[in-house]
């Protein structure tokens, strides 16, 4: 298992540049000129001042120089600074993954601790009616998307109903504190958890109803063990396998849904602040963000291969 671990990470590594190169090439050559970010609007004709800019930042470097340029920035720690606010992006990024982290592995939690025993429940009820009711909720949790469930649930929840604090991370000018932390971060993360909570709840209930009707599962019912035990540590170990692999491709998936639910809520992770970067072509924010998604993504992968291991004892690496 080392090896194979340390395999994948040196692997992984070219795999990153690949994807920092990609990502450079496609913001460098979108559409605007990002010397306008760095300007004030009534400067912005001024085009000795913007040629002088342009110059001072490399941007009229050739493509290549560029990347490599800002490649040994990266390598030495340095991400740059925000071209808007002048926020070292090393900061930018820390705050915003924390921020974050903190909803997408809420929403984690509860989609696993919420989807997995009710896609078991459901299996086990198959074709009765709370199965029907569990199915519909899922179908409904699958077809709502993020957005018009963050608007519904912000408009019932924060401005109806008043249960829950409408934006933002804490509550503007008064000092931080745990519980106020966590009454801003239950509703968005009950709305992008309410999602995986559906899936998770889906792949569960046909990966236990195929495992379920195995000869083994048989056999052991057949020696008499308690049935809780026949469904733990036989029918769901085994069927956590295919679920685990379901995590593992929604992580990436959540980082892209977690950007919608942040910016509804004006939740100020890295999601809301490449949203706001992307609109003042703030390149430096953009790739710092790009570069942490990327790493996210590939660890991911290599959690997910890990967690079969310890699964399921008939993987080897």
């Amino acid at each position: 298992m080392p090896t194979y671990i340390a395999r994948r990470i040196l692997f992984s590594i070219p795999i990153l540049f690949g994807i920092t190169l990609l990502l450079f090439a496609f913001v460098a050559l979108a559409p605007g000129d990002p010397v306008d970010a760095y300007l004030r609007p009534e400067m912005a004709g001024n085009q000795e001042l913007r040629q002088l800019l342009s110059h001072q930042l490399g941007l009229d470097q050739p493509l290549p120089i560029r990347y490599l340029a800002w490649l040994g920035q990266t390598l030495q720690g340095n991400l740059g600074y925000a071209a808007i606010t002048g926020e070292p992006v090393n900061t930018i990024v820390w705050n915003g993954l924390l921020a974050s982290g903190a909803l997408m592995l809420t929403a984690l939690v509860i989609g696993v601790v919420f989807g997995i025993p009710l896609g078991v429940i459901s299996a086990l009820r198959q074709y009765s009616r709370l199965d029907f009711a569990l199915t519909g909720i899922a179908f409904l949790g699958l077809s709502t998307p993020s957005f018009l469930a963050g608007i519904g649930g912000l408009y019932v929840f924060g401005l109806l109903l008043g249960i829950f604090p409408i934006g933002g991370m804490q509550t503007a000018a008064a000092p931080f504190t745990i519980p106020d932390f966590l009454g801003h971060l239950a509703l968005p993360a009950m709305i992008l958890g309410f999602g995986y909570v559906a899936i998770f709840m889906r792949y569960t209930r046909a990966a236990m109803l195929e495992v379920i009707n195995s000869l083994y599962i048989t056999t052991a019912e057949s020696k008499g063990l308690p049935s809780r035990t026949v469904i733990v540590r036989h029918a769901l170990r085994n069927a956590l396998v295919p679920i685990l692999s379901v995590i593992g491709v929604y992580l990436p998936d959540m980082v892209g849904a977690a950007a919608i639910t942040e910016t509804v809520f004006t939740w100020p992770g890295l999601g809301l602040r490449v949203v706001d970067a992307a609109n003042g072509r703030d390149f430096p924010v953009i790739m710092g963000i790009a570069l942490i998604f990327a790493i996210v993504v590939l660890s991911a992968n290599l959690l997910t291969d890990i967690a079969y291991a310890a699964v399921d004892p008939r993987i080897r690496y």
